[in-house]
């Protein structure tokens, strides 16, 4: 007999944590190999956890929305391997009703063997942790058995935001919990923040079956019930909407990176009337043999490329005081879900595809992830985002920087304007397509300088596109 620890699995880059959603088998359910123990999920995209190896699951050691970190032990099966004496003989594992002392000394050489795994993963995750606590100002601290603080159980999680805003244990006590058993999440700690006094005094609720009764001493701020049964503030018109998990995520990784990067953004403006006219002529063409619609997107990407073999530096991230220039180039690309939220998918080595490839790899990683089908992989690595805001009717914006990256471009919607053409006859009106194009970069590395000339190269990719080109 011996035991086997199923380890937290690598998601990607710069993640180091990730939030059980879902448990899938009971303690002392038989498992078979690549069975799914758990649904996980990241900042990015939501996985499963299989099993990897067949027998009875003897105990998980993290519970429903519990946040694990990377390279912890979630949960240990019992497998039904033979165990060989020290007389040679083979002799059958005892069962779980005799004496375990043997059994613990059988154990001893699987769990040294589970041990070595965990101690060589430490270099990547200690690598994710350098990598992380540059991003943000503080990086709260992950799974780990939970810890009896006076009559109530909270998370390293929940005690690390805690002392960051200074809250005594007194004061989390008085807080509503949501989680298992009453537990004290992280979104309940910062929804209380979120409606703190401005004064810094604590606003604690009283709660019983009905209402929640909000209680302040700012005057600025009114009384109010919330009914927890209808979901609206009873004082006015309104209706309370819960953010979705991925909506919080959404929400946490913007804000961080917004507080982690000196964001700038430069804007553009791009005649794309080639582009257009090409598009339109070989698009019936395009579909019928290679049985893909084509779109403007990876026409972008492939701009994108373009400057960015020429700018190496928008290709980069930074860690502590080191900028790391990253030599292969993966393209994530903003997708928007049928539910409002947002993913980005990555198309790696986007490089290396021609248009072809290009339009085969955003057609696939968009349909996936409509279909919320989309694998830790297909989100991961990316080096440079791309959002196309202009599908949407937008003329320009300001795009947030996807950590830990240091760009994101955004190309606005195209529209037929009258335009100043210049020739060697003279100048003249004509209309043409033109797209205001918008990059926001990190200005701890990048200066306005090297980002115009970026986006620069970019508009003159489009401007340049040949309409008598092939596909």
């Amino acid at each position: 007999m011996a035991i086997i620890n199923v380890i937290m699995p690598k998601l990607g880059e710069s993640i180091m944590e990730a939030t059980v959603l879902k448990l899938h088998k009971q303690v002392g359910d038989h498992i078979q190999l690549d069975d799914v123990l758990m649904d996980i999920a990241t900042d990015k995209v939501d996985s499963e956890v299989p099993s990897t190896a067949e027998g009875v699951l003897e105990e998980y050691l993290c519970r429903e929305n519990d946040i694990i970190s990377i390279g912890s032990v979630i949960a240990r099966i019992r497998t039904k391997e033979d165990v060989e004496t020290d007389h040679g003989s083979i002799q059958p594992a005892r069962s779980a009703g005799t004496n375990h002392k043997p059994v613990v000394e059988e154990q001893k050489p699987v769990i040294e063997e589970q041990k070595s795994v965990v101690e060589e993963q430490k270099p990547v995750v200690e690598e994710q942790k350098e990598i992380q606590e540059a991003e943000i100002p503080y990086q709260p601290s992950v799974y780990a058995p939970l810890a009896k603080q006076g009559p109530r159980f909270y998370s390293p999680l929940v005690m690390n935001i805690a002392a960051q805003e200074g809250i005594p244990l007194g004061e989390l006590e008085h807080i509503q919990g949501t989680g298992n058993e009453g537990r004290l999440t992280k979104s309940d700690l910062l929804t209380y923040l979120s409606h703190r006094g401005s004064n810094g005094k604590s606003m604690v609720t009283e709660t019983n079956h009905e209402a929640v009764q909000v209680i302040t001493t700012d005057a600025s701020i009114p009384s109010q019930t919330f009914n927890e049964q209808q979901g609206v503030l009873t004082a006015a018109n309104v209706e309370v909407v819960e953010m979705d998990r991925m909506r919080k995520m959404i929400s946490e990784h913007m804000t961080r990176s917004k507080a982690t990067s000196a964001h700038v953004t430069s804007f553009g403006e791009a005649d794309v009337t080639n582009m257009v006219k090409w598009r339109e002529s070989v698009k019936k063409e395009f579909e019928k043999r290679e049985g893909e619609k084509i779109t403007y997107t990876p026409i972008f990407i492939e701009a994108i490329v373009r400057s960015l073999k020429k700018f190496p530096m928008l290709n980069s991230s930074v860690v502590g005081n080191n900028i790391i220039v990253k030599k292969d180039i993966h393209i994530g690309m903003a997708t928007a879900l049928p539910n409002g939220n947002l993913i980005v998918p990555v198309i790696k080595h986007a490089d290396q595809l021609n248009i072809i490839g290009l339009t085969k790899q955003v057609n696939r990683l968009a349909g996936e992830a409509k279909k919320g089908r989309l694998q830790p992989a297909d989100t991961q690595d990316g080096t440079f985002t791309f959002t196309n805001i202009g599908t949407f009717g937008s003329l320009m914006g300001t795009p947030i920087i996807n950590q830990p990256q240091v760009a994101v471009l955004a190309t606005g919607a195209i529209k037929k304007k009258p335009v100043v053409i210049e020739s060697e006859k003279g100048d003249s009106i004509a209309i043409r397509h033109m797209m205001f194009v918008s990059m926001s970069y990190d200005h701890r590395i990048i200066d306005g300088g090297l980002g115009s000339a970026f986006l620069d190269e970019f508009v003159k990719a489009l401007e340049g596109f040949n309409p008598d080109r092939s596909f």
